[in-house]
């Protein structure tokens, strides 16, 4: 795109992609996908149809804060006596529980990993290494022609804008995330204004 249509992004028909946003919402989902991970990959990996799978959950929805609450959301309605039999593996649960005391663990854990993002601003930081950000330029397909330009994938080494990233998602600020991001892609010099939209970021994280 022309180097001056990002700053008025749309004029020239950038906008007809939905998937042409905003590098502060690519980078706002860029982090949900890495706190995903996070979640997912330091979370109890037997399946809960399993009788180990099935114990940890209710080990964990039992001796965290809001555990109780998160079965309850999920549609749980069986007995302390019940889960105890649960916990300690001496009863079953019926398919349909099973499948709600899944949804309840992964729910608390989520919350209580969002309660907690110093992880996640650890694991991006990286000592101070930073970590990478992949930047895949606007689709131009829908742009006027005469104003498309030659862009293609930058890469980035994003070091200290994690900490205020993370806070900044945690508090649905958009405006901050676009503010963060406009920063970072200020190493790419005259180039960086073609990339304050993007159609994807991806976290070497």
């Amino acid at each position: 795109m022309s180097t001056d249509g990002w700053r008025r992004f749309g004029a020239y028909g950038a906008d007809r992609d939905a998937g042409n946003v905003h590098g502060g919402e690519a980078l706002g989902r860029a982090l949900e996908d890495a706190l995903e991970r996070l979640i997912t990959e330091g979370g109890i990996k037997s399946p809960v149809t399993t009788r180990r799978g099935l114990m940890a959950r209710m080990r964990y929805l039992t001796t965290h804060q809001g555990g109780p609450a998160a079965l309850a959301e999920a549609g749980v309605t069986a007995t302390a006596a019940t889960l105890r039999a649960w916990m300690k593996g001496t009863r079953r649960p019926l398919p349909a529980n099973a499948e709600a005391v899944d949804t309840a663990y992964w729910n608390l854990r989520a919350r209580n990993v969002l309660a907690n993002p110093g992880p996640l601003k650890q694991h991006l930081n990286r000592g101070g290494r930073g970590t990478a950000i992949e930047i895949h330029p606007i689709n131009q397909d829908v742009v006027l022609e005469t104003r498309r330009r030659e862009l293609r994938v930058r890469r980035i080494q994003g070091r200290y804008i994690w900490d205020d990233a993370v806070d900044a998602l945690a508090a649905g600020n958009a405006a901050a995330l676009a503010g963060i991001w406009v920063d970072a892609i200020q190493e790419l010099d005259s180039d960086w204004g073609a990339y304050t939209y993007v159609s994807h970021l991806g976290l070497g994280a």
